[in-house]
């Protein structure tokens, strides 16, 4: 770790400037995850501001999950670890009540999903093959079960599309599509018909399986235009399921 040496801070601006060197230390790893700020008094001396805005500064620092303050013996401002949590949160809210309408969320995941194929597909090495192998083989036994595990299908799904993300090595698409991934239940539950399950899943395994073998042929531009007519067929079937849904409302 590089020793982080703050300045006094503008007096004009104090509370902006010691968030601004704050935060700069923090996201050039001059300050690491674990680290431990200096103490209240240490920190007023050296930015030469007031306790209130020194702690004004660190709450809102706080806030952007750069620190997190703790109290009592052993306590005072520790860094964080930067990640994608906040956006990621964000977007679970939106999910989970369902905010976002299905052609938003289509579009979204059709470019998005098409991008990350065709990146995995330039990337994806022997030992990915076989773990995106593996999972299409769940698939297949839950389909093929005596009776539909639909919830075990959709998991095992789940983990193909988030895996060929890693694969991608692009942290805010797999963040972004590991929050998309965990809270899209919803959207299926109520607009993919319960009797036309089986047909779905199958046809989910069928484009899963050309998928793959896109991307274990590096043929990176048939493995995005693949995962995007994925994608599209997924939306088109819940897009039917909506509209059927408000026709029965209107005729009630």
């Amino acid at each position: 770790m590089v020793p982080v040496v703050f300045r006094e801070a503008r007096q004009n601006r104090a509370f902006e400037d010691v968030i601004n060197q704050i935060q700069e230390a923090i996201l050039e790893g001059n300050l690491e995850n674990g680290d431990k700020l200096p103490s209240e008094r240490q920190l007023k001396g050296i930015f030469k501001v007031s306790r209130g805005t020194l702690r004004e500064a660190l709450r809102a620092l706080e806030e952007k999950r750069l620190i997190q303050i703790k109290t009592g013996v052993g306590g005072g401002a520790i860094i964080c670890k930067v990640d994608t949590t906040q956006m990621s949160k964000s977007l679970d809210l939106l999910l989970r009540y369902q905010k976002i309408s299905i052609g938003e969320l289509a579009e979204f995941r059709e470019t998005v999903e098409g991008i990350v194929a065709a990146k995995a597909a330039r990337k994806a090495k022997k030992q990915h093959i076989r773990q995106l192998n593996s999972f299409l083989e769940s698939i297949k036994s839950y389909i093929d079960a005596s009776e539909l595990k639909w919830d075990e299908a959709v998991k095992e799904d789940n983990k193909f599309h988030l895996l060929i993300a890693q694969i991608a090595g692009n942290r805010i698409f797999e963040s972004v599509l590991a929050t998309i991934y965990e809270n899209i239940n919803p959207y299926w539950d109520r607009f993919l018909p319960l009797d036309k399950r089986k047909r779905i899943l199958e046809k989910t395994h069928r484009d899963l399986r050309n998928i793959l073998e896109a991307i274990q042929k590096k043929e990176y531009h048939k493995a995005q235009l693949l995962a995007q007519g994925h994608v599209r067929r997924f939306n088109l079937i819940m897009e039917k399921a909506e509209k059927a849904k408000i026709g029965e409302t209107l005729s009630l």
